[in-house]
């Protein structure tokens, strides 16, 4: 599974620029779904038919990043972020562009040197001479530029929001060998600037149950905010975020599967966040919805760190759920 991680991390897609990875998707669920489809959002739908219950899995496929706002006629760039970009995790890193661009964040003379400088206070730096000579234009997107880079039983890459649910998400297609239910694999556009292609797709999908594949955060790292979640320990099942709470019917459901399986689990209570399935959640006349988190370090910056075993014991627990019958 690493090198379909490895090629769906380094695949370029910051929000509302999913087309490459959409089609990477698409030919990597070949063979395992009985069909795709699209729609006007680039919302991508794998489909398993069945007869069982109509089950929604929904991983998004964008990431967050910056959109070039003006160009100075020295030809550096003013941007304003695509999703939570903190400026903190900017200096001395490196974006792309659609076409191969690569840029670098540089700063201006800061008024204050102990305070941390906001947006605007930050340029990025294409090695253009001028505007003439500028490569990229106003409204170009760009993503953080780092490679993915196997640790062994970690790996990092700037993007496992959301590749990494991605991922899971293919695997448990490829490795799923029968079920009784339709399933919507659905990958989703938009997340990180407002759930935007959750809320249309569930529409399409009418799911009986949903359950998004997310990352969330961790409290194992120095003086980390308290959370009882670390790497390593497992899927995170979720219980509570900032924008829903899961239904009890779909947390049960997982946690009943984690334990037939003998897979270690942790419960999930993420104060600030949220995943595709809270707008599930209260699309039509409501959907129980409930999320399974890979734990991530370093959440929204140009390096995010997961635990292999934790990624294949979501695989394992998504599989488990699907093979069999779903009592509501």
């Amino acid at each position: 599974m690493k090198e379909l991680i490895k090629r769906l991390t380094e695949a370029f897609g910051p929000a509302g620029s999913e087309e490459e990875v959409q089609e990477l998707i698409r030919s990597e669920v070949a063979g395992a779904v009985d069909r795709t489809e699209t729609d006007v959002l680039g919302n991508l739908y794998a489909i398993r038919q069945g007869d069982g219950k109509r089950v929604m899995l929904a991983a998004h496929m964008d990431e967050i990043g910056v959109m070039v706002t003006h160009i100075d006629e020295k030809g550096f760039l003013r941007f304003t972020p695509i999703g939570g970009v903190f400026p903190l995790s900017l200096l001395g890193n490196r974006v792309v562009f659609a076409g191969g661009v690569v840029g670098t964040f540089g700063q201006e003379k800061p008024k204050d040197p102990q305070r941390i400088p906001g947006i605007d206070a930050l340029y990025l730096d294409v090695g253009a001479l001028d505007r003439a000579s500028m490569p990229v234009k106003v409204g170009d997107a760009a993503a953080f530029h780092r490679e993915f880079v196997d640790l062994g039983q970690r790996m990092l890459a700037r993007n496992f929001d959301d590749r990494i649910g991605c991922a899971a998400l293919i695997q448990t297609l490829r490795e799923l060998e029968a079920s009784p239910h339709t399933i919507y694999a659905v990958f989703t556009t938009q997340e990180e600037v407002g759930l935007r292609g959750a809320t249309t797709s569930s529409y399409i999908a009418q799911p009986d149950l949903a359950i998004a594949i997310d990352v969330t955060l961790t409290g194992d790292t120095p003086e980390a905010p308290t959370m009882a979640v670390s790497l390593g320990q497992g899927p995170a099942i979720k219980v509570k975020d900032r924008g829903m709470l899961a239904h009890p019917a779909v947390r049960e459901l997982m946690t009943k599967a984690a334990e037939r399986l003998g897979i270690p689990y942790q419960l999930e209570v993420l104060e600030a966040g949220t995943t595709d399935a809270t707008t599930i959640q209260v699309s039509r006349a409501g959907v129980p919805a409930g999320v399974l988190s890979v734990p991530c370090r370093y959440v929204h910056t140009p390096s995010q760190m997961v635990d292999y075993g934790d990624v294949e014991s979501s695989v394992k627990l998504l599989v488990e759920i699907l093979s069999r019958p779903i009592e509501f």
